[in-house]
């Protein structure tokens, strides 16, 4: 629910205030003109938090944005998230303004079951809206040994934004459109390579491009195709 008539989100905020909790912002960092780490510090310990759990923020009194977990320490009561600014949208602007001392509440984080622990290769798809998304999945995946590898499409300002993350096995394309081509996608080494056709895909960031590398994988790929589009240009709210 992106958008709502503010009575409506009005009732939600009464509903789920004995479930809510505040986050003071203790920490922000800019790795790019448009791409903003943001530390919050509040009770986490109740939360559970697992790989892409996300939060719903409440961004004007008739939107709503989801923002992915980046990372938590529930021992020193911190969260953090990633997120991508991008122009005057309510969420860009919302998180833009957030900066040191900020209050903020919020509704538990929420499960989205991106992570089977039994899956062998992962590959984790997406863009600057999914960098969160990639810093929940690193830890686990070099803790349970799993191959993997990150395929992300990234504006030119954003192309070291990986090297600043430390996210390993990346491969950084820019964002020109080509995740849009069937063809180019299907020439991709992740898809012509044998060892990785029975992989889990995760695919997330441009619904354009999303559909367009799932339609490639399931004429190939015989592993799990998850895959969720956050964004969808000339369309608000996705």
């Amino acid at each position: 629910m992106p958008s709502a008539p503010k009575w409506v989100f009005d009732v939600f905020d009464r509903l789920l205030s004995a479930k809510s909790s505040s986050m003071v912002v203790t920490e922000v960092e800019y790795l790019s003109n448009t791409v903003k780490r943001i530390q919050f510090k509040g009770n986490f310990q109740d939360l559970n938090v697992g790989v892409g759990s996300f939060i719903d923020f409440r961004v004007s009194d008739t939107e709503a944005r989801r923002y992915t977990v980046s990372y938590v320490d529930a021992t020193r009561s911190l969260l953090e998230l990633i997120v991508h600014l991008h122009g005057e949208a309510p969420g860009s602007c919302f998180m833009g303004k957030l900066s040191m001392g900020d209050k903020v509440d919020i509704n538990p984080p929420r499960a989205y079951k991106y992570y089977d622990p039994s899956v062998e290769k992962y590959v984790i798809f997406g863009d600057e809206t999914s960098l969160g998304l990639a810093c929940s999945f690193l830890p686990v995946l070099r803790e349970n040994r799993h191959q993997f590898q990150f395929y992300l499409e990234l504006d030119e300002e954003n192309e070291n934004i990986a090297t600043l993350l430390q996210l390993k096995n990346c491969v950084i394309f820019k964002k020109n459109g080509s995740f849009s081509n069937e063809k180019w996608v299907n020439e991709l080494p992740i898809i012509q390579s044998p060892e990785w056709r029975q992989s889990t895909f995760i695919l997330t960031g441009n619904a354009k491009s999303v559909r367009t590398f799932r339609k490639v994988l399931k004429a190939s790929n015989q592993g799990k195709i998850v895959s969720h589009g956050y964004w969808l240009e000339g369309k608000k709210g996705l």
